[in-house]
């Protein structure tokens, strides 16, 4: 069961493996990226940061998005880790369970804007994100568990 759905561009850190994990009763963490999947250093990397009590995944996006679909999963407490806009979007059009998605972070780039102190968009973001509103999705800006959900529409 996916418990939360999160794009943050640091994919797992501290916020994710302590807060997010243990207010959330995570048991596995899922990265579906394509390039971090095809990158034994950033696997390592992220393996050391994830919580020593949960499981840690790594998977291209559509992989990802097969396990999620399959009922072995469904045992499991998820937290599904993206990196940006475009992945998130793509999981939740394969996956629908995919109800509501996590801004946790996304750090400023060429051409973007901020919508909130750790949430910088493109204009190719805000198209896609328009489209996840477009078929319902639930969009929520919060670093921690303790934070007040912002609706991602009221930040546009």
């Amino acid at each position: 069961m996916i418990k939360l759905a999160r794009i943050d561009d640091r994919l797992v850190h501290g916020q994710v493996a302590f807060a997010w994990s243990s207010a959330l009763g995570i048991d596995c963490l899922i990265v579906a990226n394509d390039k971090v999947a095809k990158d034994e250093f950033l696997k390592m990397t992220l393996g050391l940061a994830k919580p020593a009590n949960a499981k840690l995944l790594i998977k291209p996006v559509l992989e990802a998005a097969a396990f999620l679909n399959d009922a072995k999963s469904k045992n499991l407490r998820i937290l599904l880790l993206v990196n940006n806009v475009k992945d998130a979007y793509a999981l939740a059009s394969e996956v629908p369970e995919i109800v509501s998605i996590n801004f946790g972070g996304i750090r400023g780039k060429d051409g973007s804007r901020l919508i909130s102190k750790a949430i910088a968009v493109t204009d190719e973001d805000i198209a896609v994100i328009r489209q996840m509103l477009e078929k319902g999705l639930e969009l929520e800006v919060r670093q921690v568990p303790t934070d007040k959900k912002q609706m991602v529409e009221s930040l546009l």
